[in-house]
């Protein structure tokens, strides 16, 4: 994901406003104006055109995408250096002749960073239509479930028999379950990434999850991938706020509830706050970890 929604968000509403803004760019690195061709410009004018296009796409997007997606996109240090310079008031020929090239170097990174979002979000739309109860396992339920996750029956444990279900495994968990390869857990914990290892040969899914007799479990095919933390992301401190966070953000995407399972209150409590569905597991009579 190159951008992050905001709960709530429509995805096909994002692509929009993002393929407008992207138009839009393209039209001010072409000097178009009204779909005609304006002719050169005065870069006093071309820095007026280029703020008006940054204050209307911020408030297309300050509702639907991340604060820090709209800095990495529009309100760029390119951006802050353009606004502070005060080259636009100056009529010195030289200092103009600078000036546009400061707004051509801009758009033409606007450009390119607007061009890869709408790219990255008709690709996450494709992905992500499949048919399939999608499904976030915390990384207790890797750790305590009696089976492991070769063996893991995903949709009866989601009270879902016989559905196609999709695992989506947030790349905070994979941290997780690596560092407790250093702990008492470290068997199950190996044994988990040891599965993802498997799965996850030749790309980060999503893929078939590997059983090792697929005739022991039974339902609808479940698949299995890996989600990485977008391109500026700052993890929040505690990792369930994080895993929940991740979950979240993947529903606008998705156009569907994503389903946290867990074994920890703290856990479900913060999942059902988020909005997320969330389904808590509890340890069977003498299974209880010491």
């Amino acid at each position: 994901m190159l951008v992050t929604p905001v709960p709530g968000t429509n995805r096909r509403d994002l692509r929009e406003d993002l393929r407008s803004a992207l138009e839009e760019v393209r039209d001010l690195r072409a000097g178009i104006r009204g779909g005609l061709r304006d002719g050169p410009r005065p870069a006093s004018a071309r820095l007026h055109d280029y703020l008006e296009w940054v204050n209307e796409t911020v408030r297309k997007l300050e509702h639907q995408v991340s604060t820090a997606d709209i800095d990495r996109l529009v309100r760029t240090r390119g951006y802050e250096l353009l606004l502070s310079s005060g080259l636009g008031r100056s009529t010195l020929p030289a200092e103009q002749e600078t000036l546009s090239g400061f707004i051509s170097a801009e758009l033409d990174a606007r450009y390119a960073a607007f061009e890869a979002a709408v790219n990255a979000i008709e690709a996450q739309i494709r992905r992500w239509s499949m048919r399939a109860e999608f499904v976030v396992l915390d990384t207790t339920v890797y750790i305590h479930h009696p089976q492991k996750l070769e063996e893991l029956d995903v949709a009866a444990l989601i009270e879902k028999p016989g559905e196609a279900v999709h695992i989506l495994v947030p790349i905070a968990v994979v941290d997780e379950l690596d560092g407790l390869k250093r702990t008492p857990q470290r068997g199950r914990a190996s044994c988990a990434l040891a599965v993802l290892e498997r799965a996850f040969q030749r790309s980060t899914g999503p893929e078939p999850l590997p059983r090792d007799d697929p005739a022991a479990v039974s339902g609808g095919e479940v698949t299995i991938e890996i989600v990485f933390d977008p391109p500026g992301h700052v993890r929040l401190p505690i990792t369930d706020d994080e895993i929940v966070d991740r979950a979240q953000a993947i529903q606008p995407f998705a156009a569907r509830k994503v389903t946290l399972v867990t074994y920890d209150t703290g856990m479900s409590l913060r999942a059902r706050a988020a909005g997320l569905s969330e389904i808590k597991l509890s340890h069977q009579r003498g299974t209880e970890p010491q």
